[in-house]
């Protein structure tokens, strides 16, 4: 069982608790035969040097070096010592905590790279990898898109993969070929740092688009050596944003037919896509540490899932199996247990010696087979090779006059656009009158930061106002769209910009009420400030007392307030949500998400975004969309007389419209389907409404009765987004399979069982039966 095994004592541990995994293949091509030929040649010291993985800033110069204020240049006594003495094989982030020019970027590469190809004897290129999540996060200039959570929200296949697109041409302007992206987490956690990071929290949402960011960023092809196209890296692997605390890097407990039916599914979509590489979960599973476990990184991802590419860690991850973890009683216990347990490349960060001069120990001690650390280069130079490395090492960026064009920021525009959220609209108050006067408010309101989130321009982003300042905060975008004489602007409460995420103050609090008596309407833009991974820990996900303070202030005079939420995670607004007139979601939607916001306030684009996620109603009621019928009893009467309702503020799917939209006709061919038979289902969708615009149709299933696993209530099953004119109707038709309607049983195996099941479209529901023998398929 995945979820059950055991990691022995590193004292105890010999060459023999792994088996290698993956035989050299047959020289088939002249690729492999040039791969072979270079790890013939190479000397243990130059096998281990290229699965070592620096940061940028240890080859920087002088002591001042990781100040935001100095220049980039490259110490070459340093990058002589990590290339040539410790044959490092790859580069990781920017310096300084700092995005780059695609001009400086070149500059540094290419130096990195001429040391590499040029000074060594084995002549191996670097590979060079950077956080480009949600467009061109480290470069100067490049396109931001809305972070990945709005991406979800937007349900647009199409927009997804173009702006993997964008990004992956952007980071080719940057000569850097390597993107850790996308991240496929189930992330059905509100409380979670990164949730804004993902997807959200369905297994088929996920798969489906993060196969389109692969098919973006790598090509139809998967021909990364294309200088437009980038290595992709599907991350984390596996089951990392569900802690049992909530918070980043801390141990939770899945239970294996939990990790396959919930969290496997998209890395298996995204390893049959192709992508090329792979970052694995820096938590603990069932108190095992994830990099020092070989069934999940031998067993199920290389040898039962076949994947046959890059497996690189997380920041510092081998290093904390014995510091943190406390699994390894030395540096070189840990580096044994993770690459025995199947890591390719160690994300080392800063003191690459230790791995270096251990792995290379343990090897001539035996307790490292040769034959992984060869299976470990072998996957690495095959990257590099499919990257096209060793012909062009960088590539410049006058060859990419698209860069930061507006043709991307067009792109950019229509994804923020599409994922922005309607949840409510009490007496259509929205769209609003432009010839009305607003008060805008909130510490969210004249802020390019929130706009963006956390990785852009840096890592938490709170450099974003330095690099974004000619797009345009909510403020300026509705002073543009209604024009500034019609707008006043008041903060009512502001972020402590150079203090924690959380840190806030009342600021001309009364001030915001007050000028609400001479203005039509209230446009309130709370949320949350940016920030991830552990930095953006929470211990309470209702909003602040302060946001909520001002919420109740502005709805008690009277005039309708329109509640922007500008946050990464959902903050739960229950104590005041009753007070709203409007309520809109636009999530981090990046640089041009006030553009946007404004024209789906005032009415220049109807609202299309569907929550990915189950917004909460109280912080200990986070029952996820996914959940189990007993998550939703009703009232019981008798001596105990309990309620234990599932109350999500706005469930999962929600998203309203300028326009109505009525489901009819839900249709399918007969009540009874053999297993090997396709189900073909149809519905009418119309737009009864007086405006054209956009619906998500989303279908759902549920197992009525199962044998092994008491089922889900339900769960999505196909999704498309379809564009409808007023009065305009379409068929909309969906095929599923018994593998649709299949679960992960006891044992681990997935089966789809004969019985009875429903479908459920909008408000349409049909049932039908399976029949024939249970199957069990491949997982």
């Amino acid at each position: 069982m995945l979820s059950g095994c055991q990691t022995q004592k590193p004292a105890a541990a010999t060459s023999e608790d792994t088996a290698t995994t993956e035989q050299a293949a047959p020289a088939t091509s002249e690729v492999d035969r040039k791969i072979e030929d270079l790890i013939s040649k190479m000397t243990l010291e130059e096998k281990v040097g290229q699965m070592a993985q620096i940061t940028l800033d240890v080859v920087g110069k002088g002591e001042n070096r990781f100040s935001s204020f100095e220049p980039l240049v490259l110490d070459t006594v340093e990058l002589r010592k990590a290339l040539i003495d410790y044959k490092i094989g790859s580069v990781l982030n920017t310096a300084n905590n700092r995005a780059r020019t695609p001009e400086k970027w070149f500059e540094i590469i290419s130096q990195i790279q001429d040391m590499a190809m040029n000074k060594s004897r084995m002549k191996i290129p670097v590979i060079y990898g950077v956080d480009q999540i949600h467009g061109a996060t480290y470069t100067a200039g490049g396109t931001m898109f809305p972070q990945q959570i709005g991406q979800g929200a937007s349900r647009n296949r199409e927009l997804v993969r173009r702006g993997a697109e964008i990004t992956a041409y952007e980071t080719r302007a940057s000569s850097i070929p390597w993107n850790f992206s996308p991240v496929l987490d189930f992330s059905p956690d509100p409380q979670f740092s990164r949730q804004f990071e993902t997807f959200g929290e369905d297994p088929y949402l996920i798969s489906e688009l993060g196969v389109e960011l692969i098919n973006g960023y790598e090509g139809d092809n998967n021909d990364i050596g294309h200088p437009e196209h980038v290595a992709s890296c599907m991350k984390h692997f596996l089951g990392y944003q569900v802690p049992s605390s909530g918070k980043d890097r801390t141990p939770t407990y899945i239970p294996e037919t939990a990790l396959r039916e919930y969290h496997l599914p998209p890395f298996k979509a995204a390893i049959e896509a192709g992508s090329h590489t792979i970052m694995i979960n820096s938590g603990i599973i069932n108190g095992v540490p994830v990099h020092a476990n070989p069934d999940i990184l031998t067993k199920l991802l290389k040898e039962e899932l076949g994947f046959k590419g890059l497996v690189v860690t997380d920041w510092g991850d081998i290093e904390y199996l014995h510091t943190r973890d406390k699994i390894a009683p030395t540096m070189k216990d840990a580096i044994m247990l993770a690459i025995n347990a199947g890591v390719d490349m160690s994300m080392i960060a800063y003191n690459y010696e230790p791995f270096c001069n251990g792995l290379v120990e343990l090897v001539k001690e035996g307790k490292v087979k040769q034959e992984r650390i060869d299976d470990a280069v072998r996957r690495i130079l095959r990257v590099k090779y499919a990257l096209n490395l060793f012909e062009k090492p960088t590539t410049n960026p006058k060859d990419y006059p698209k860069f930061g064009s507006k043709e991307f920021e067009d792109a950019a525009y229509q994804m923020a656009a599409e994922s922005i959220t309607l949840l409510k609209n009490e007496k259509n108050v929205l769209p609003l009158k432009k010839g009305m006067k607003v008060l805008v408010t909130g510490p969210n309101a004249n802020s390019m930061r929130t706009l963006n989130g956390a990785w852009t321009y840096s890592w938490q982003g709170e450099k974003v106002e330095e690099f974004a300042g000619k797009y345009n905060t909510i403020l300026e975008a509705v002073q543009k769209e209604i024009g500034a004489e019609n707008v006043t602007y008041v903060p009512g409460v502001s972020y402590k910009m150079d203090g924690f995420y959380y840190e806030e103050s009342a600021d001309k609090m009364n001030n915001a009420v007050a000028a609400a008596k001479n203005v039509d309407a209230i446009i309130l833009c709370l949320g949350e400030n940016t920030s991830t991974e552990t930095p953006g820990n929470i211990n309470d996900i209702y909003i602040s007392e302060l946001q909520t303070e001002l919420a109740r202030k502005l709805a008690q005079t009277g005039k309708p307030v329109i509640l922007v939420l500008n946050e990464g995670r959902p903050r739960v607004i229950s104590r005041f949500e009753r007070d709203m007139d409007g309520i809109v979601q636009i999530y981090q939607p990046g640089n041009y998400g006030g553009d946007a916001l404004a024209d789906v306030l005032f009415g220049d684009v109807n609202p299309s975004g569907k929550l990915p996620y189950n917004y909460p109603r109280y912080p200990n009621a986070l029952v996820p969309f996914i959940h189990k019928p007993s998550a939703e009893q009703r009232k019981a009467e008798g001596v105990y007389n309990y309620e234990a309702d599932y109350n999500p503020q706005y469930e999962f799917g929600h998203g309203l419209s300028y326009t109505t939209f009525k489901y009819a006709d839900l249709t399918l061919p007969k009540e009874s389907f053999n297993m090997d038979e396709p189900i073909n289902v149809s519905v009418q969708l119309t737009n009864t409404g007086k405006r054209e615009g956009k619906e998500v149709v989303h279908l759902y299933t549920s197992d009525l009765y199962a044998s092994e696993i008491t089922p889900d209530v339900k769960r999505l099953r196909r999704f498309e987004k379809i564009n409808l004119k007023a009065g305009e109707s379409k068929t909309v038709s969906f095929t599923l399979t018994a593998d649709d309607l299949s679960y992960i049983n006891r044992t681990g195996k997935r089966i789809t069982e004969a019985g009875e099941f429903e479908i459920r479209i909008g408000d349409q529901v049909k049932k039908f039966t399976l029949t024939g023998s249970n199957t069990i398929g491949k997982n």
